[in-house]
């Protein structure tokens, strides 16, 4: 019975592979008109989705996406034909890379690891604070067996696993400059309690009265390794002002400002010629809406409860003093309001160097994607558009640094409306001009985090490759790439128009011989 049902789920996702194949081969078709067909969407979907709305996106994807280029090759014969071959691009194409070597098996690690370089010229690298140093000090740089794929291919229920997407970071950092792909690093500070800041932080760090002081402000409880967790504030807390907080924690605001200026330094220092870019402070626009960060207080009531009183600035100005000026240095947050922009123009006026500003996007509740296809006005073109206009005020590139996008169910239908959902979000995201990249979240359905949905990903649990992944493909690899052949003019030039980023050009001189040349184009 279980052979059975397992042939009926290959034969059901080959037809669906099959069917999503035969979709995107109808290129010259628009994809709002073979839908027609296919009923696939409501035509309220398509209503939002218009011709209209798809001309304006081509016309800017030709005007923002590529540039004119001008070639001089020497010594080459007028009517020369000269292949052009892009092989990279300069807008970033990214995904986390979270799930290194913890599938369960070499194939299937070696297939997703393949797509780094392939499909992705970019990965977003896990350095959050309480699985990177479980431990005061002990932070996990180097790989050790709990980190090798002999340990994750023989570990059953690998999702409770407390490494569980959060490998050490020393294998994906060489690995990722092996296949000379950037890298990114999320996150430096984030107050976040449930994800990000280590238990230690709050049960080793103060001592004597200022621990028992603590303990009064908060619920705690034991998991289920006996471990004592963080559950909320109690009524003390919330009544306490800022002033009293500080009174009654003096060594404590002078030792966790001092430990946050630690973390910084010790990633940017460990990784300052490696990492391409970072996420300084993630999710503190919350905070500066509220009013809560302050540059005269040691310690602040922020939304995840006690912090620094200026974290987001103090990272920031720690960090770039010591990261070089080609590492960019990303603010990342999903708060995309007025909040978020005034919370960057004050860092920059203060003096901090924000080169990047991050925004996400989460269709996590798959009844979101489902309501999309109906045609409810959920990240519509409109939207989408005016909350990147908004974000421009900044006046920093944008990148899109997370972003989810669910099947419904894993039916023939359910998968075809996460593929159409993602390929009008990406044409409408890549022709937007401030917009310099799109990091997928969850590459790899039930990978994600606990509360996150399982069916997010461009491929299934054991690797097969879902209509949404051969959709993305043929954006990345096929439509917005150029490979063209031109010909050389009297003066050796060569002329053409294409897509931002790395080229080849080949061709053969009057002798037969091989000879080419690397360009750039943006």
């Amino acid at each position: 019975m279980i052979l059975i049902k397992s042939i009926l789920k290959d034969c059901f996702i080959l037809f669906v592979l099959m069917h999503t194949s035969i979709l995107l081969s109808q290129q010259a078709t628009p994809l709002y008109e073979i839908d027609d067909k296919n009923h696939v969407m409501d035509k309220k979907y398509w209503e939002v989705w218009n011709k209209t709305v798809q001309k304006t996106i081509d016309s800017n994807i030709e005007k923002y996406r590529k540039a004119d280029a001008l070639i001089k090759i020497d010594n080459i014969k007028k009517g020369t034909k000269v292949k052009v071959e892009q092989i990279s691009h300069k807008f970033i194409f990214g995904a986390h890379i979270f799930n290194f070597n913890q599938l369960g098996s070499t194939e299937m690690n070696d297939k997703y690891k393949s797509l780094y370089g392939t499909l992705f010229n970019s990965a977003t690298v896990a350095f959050y604070w309480k699985k990177f140093e479980p431990n005061p000090g002990d932070m996990r740089f180097e790989e050790k067996y709990e980190d090798t794929q002999h340990f994750w291919n023989n570990l059953e229920n690998a999702q409770s696993h407390t490494n569980w997407r959060r490998p050490s970071t020393d294998p994906v950092i060489a690995f990722c400059k092996e296949k000379g792909i950037r890298i990114h690093g999320h996150p430096m500070i984030w107050g976040n309690r449930h994800w990000h800041s280590p238990e230690w932080l709050f049960d080793s760090l103060p001592k004597g009265n200022e621990k028992i002081f603590i303990d009064s402000l908060m619920y705690q409880k034991a998991n289920d390794k006996n471990n004592v967790i963080f559950d909320g504030f109690t009524d003390k807390y919330r009544n306490l002002s800022d002033e009293e907080l500080i009174n009654k924690l003096p060594k404590f605001s002078e030792d966790i400002n001092t430990l946050f200026k630690m973390r910084v330094y010790a990633l940017a220092a460990k990784y300052k010629n490696d990492i391409n870019s970072w996420d300084v402070v993630n999710e503190s626009a919350v905070d500066y809406g509220k009013g809560v960060l302050s540059p005269n207080k040691k310690l602040c009531k922020s939304s995840y409860g006690i912090m620094p009183g200026d974290y987001p600035y103090n990272a920031f100005k720690e960090a770039q003093s010591i990261l070089p000026e080609n590492v960019m240095l990303n603010i990342n947050d999903y708060k995309n309001d007025k909040d978020y922009i005034n919370e960057i123009k004050s860092l920059l006026d203060r003096g901090c160097r924000i080169d990047i500003v991050g925004s996400q996007m989460h269709l996590f509740d798959p009844r979101q994607c489902l309501s999309i296809s109906l045609g409810d006005s959920i990240e519509t073109p409109t939207i989408v558009w005016n909350k990147m206009k908004l974000l421009t005020q900044a006046g920093k590139p944008i990148h899109l640094s997370e972003i989810t996008i669910t099947a419904p169910e894993n039916s023939e239908k359910g998968l075809l409306i996460q593929s159409i959902i993602t390929q009008n979000l990406y044409r409408l995201w890549f022709s937007i001009p401030s917009m310099m990249g799109i990091t997928w979240w969850n590459v790899v359905d039930n990978c994600g985090a606990p509360g996150e949905p399982s069916t997010s990903g461009l491929f299934t649990r054991d690797m097969k490759e879902k209509p949404v992944y051969y959709t993305l493909n043929n954006l990345i690899n096929n439509e917005w790439k150029t490979n063209i052949t031109c010909k050389a003019d009297k003066n050796g030039n060569i002329s053409f128009r294409g897509f931002k980023g790395e080229y080849i050009l080949s061709w053969k001189d009057k002798n037969g011989k091989n000879n080419s040349k690397r360009i750039v184009v943006e």
